[in-house]
């Protein structure tokens, strides 16, 4: 398929998903398809394909072949399910919180309401909390409690705690794009762990000498493959998502420390934040090499686009500062500071695209900018000496990958 062939499906899916959204930015319609679609049927996980195009539908390369049981892409790229208020029906009666992990021995996880900025709960899910991360089915939020070496289960519709699963030593927490496996980070041991997505009884354990710390990844478009940041060796490793092994690897050199890890919209490459160098690297989806190298601040660390995909945000953790590059024009054009400074770290953005939430990791408090004049809109004291992973939810979207909201 012709590059110019891949950006009508990308731009003209795109409109017609814009298009569904009110001025509110609020969806107008259930899903962003033409009259001429029809729903299908949910798949046996549960996941609609969410249309069946009454004409088939070309996909560009990356999204072609897809694993058996993953939902098939939406016109309008990878995060055409993900815009701007396209929560799902299921979703819409949830509170909408911000859910603060605190990486410190002592841990527990602080719920703070998104409208009033307040602390309505303090959760004692465990020691060493990480990330927050829903489940691919959306009904289930967890937190990697990796000194405790479990997974506190949250209920999204009461944000409460509801119980443990036990696993060694979690750090991050992914799901195949068919949802029949969690894949979880076990940095302290080196570990990639596919596991049973529900017990979380290992399954298959992928390692490797060249990765130190496996920490953040992402998923192909069409699933078949995962890019996995292996931070203390400077090193991105491609996994197999059906074959479970190593099938890839590139040393990015000392002293560089990868860490978020994010599909482009149009699938053809992914992005990483090297903290180490000072980079945002951009990895070919055929090749698996780089293909550019953006100087950024200091120490870059997570990787957001925006609901319309037009846009990428990333957090300089000690600059103080969000970054945003046009995905277009190939450079950044905008930097948010902190005034008086700051630590931003993990997040992501308000449902309707219009917040994006940071943990401020080294401040003890949680950042909110407006993602229209990239003013720093919130700065709200948290109970948590090191402000981690912060899980917004309820998030658009079909199915979770992972992470903090991985959402496709």
């Amino acid at each position: 398929m012709t590059t110019a062939r891949a950006f009508v499906f990308l731009t003209a899916g795109l409109a017609l998903t814009l298009s569904a959204c009110g001025s509110d930015g609020r969806s107008a319609h259930r899903s962003p398809v033409s009259p001429t679609a029809t729903p299908s049927a949910p798949t046996a996980s549960g996941v609609a394909d969410a249309v069946a195009p009454a004409t088939r539908q070309v996909l560009p390369p990356p999204f072609r072949h897809r694993i058996p049981g993953m939902p098939a892409p939406l016109p309008g790229g990878v995060y055409a399910a993900a815009g701007p208020g396209m929560v799902q029906p299921a979703l819409k009666a949830q509170p909408h919180l911000l859910y603060v992990p605190d990486s410190e021995v002592d841990g527990r996880t602080v719920v703070i309401s998104q409208r009033t900025h307040r602390i309505v709960r303090v959760l004692d899910t465990g020691a060493l909390d990480q990330h927050v991360t829903p489940s691919w089915d959306l009904r289930t939020l967890y937190v990697e409690a990796s000194a405790s070496d479990h997974l506190a289960k949250i209920d999204p519709a009461t944000g409460r705690m509801t119980g443990t699963a036990a696993t060694s030593r979690p750090y991050n927490l992914y799901f195949t794009p068919n949802g029949r496996q969690a894949i979880v980070m076990d940095e302290q041991h080196d570990e990639i762990v596919f596991s049973d997505p529900r017990t979380f009884k290992r399954q298959q354990v992928v390692s490797d000498p060249a990765c130190s710390g496996p920490n953040h990844a992402d998923f192909s478009a069409n699933g078949r493959y995962f890019i996995v940041s292996c931070e203390f060796s400077g090193e991105l490793l491609k996994v197999s998502t059906m074959r479970h092994r190593v099938i890839g690897h590139l040393r990015l050199g000392m002293p560089a420390m990868p860490q978020d890890v994010r599909l482009a919209p149009d699938g053809r490459s992914f992005f990483v934040a090297d903290m180490g160098r000072d980079r945002l690297l951009r990895i070919g989806w055929r090749h698996f090499r780089i293909t550019h190298s953006y100087p950024t601040l200091a120490m870059p660390h997570g990787i957001y686009f925006s609901r319309d995909q037009r846009v990428l945000y990333l957090s300089d953790r000690m600059a103080g500062a969000v970054q945003v590059f046009n995905l277009a024009k190939g450079r950044f054009t905008q930097t948010w500071r902190i005034p008086g400074g700051g630590s931003p770290d993990m997040g992501g953005l308000s449902a309707d695209g219009r917040t994006l939430w940071l943990s401020g990791r080294y401040d003890g408090v949680v950042y909110g900018f407006d993602t229209s004049t990239g003013k720093l809109i919130a700065k709200i004291p948290v109970p948590a000496h090191s402000p981690h992973g912060l899980l917004v939810w309820p998030q658009p979207g079909r199915y979770s990958l992972g992470h903090t909201g991985l959402m496709r």
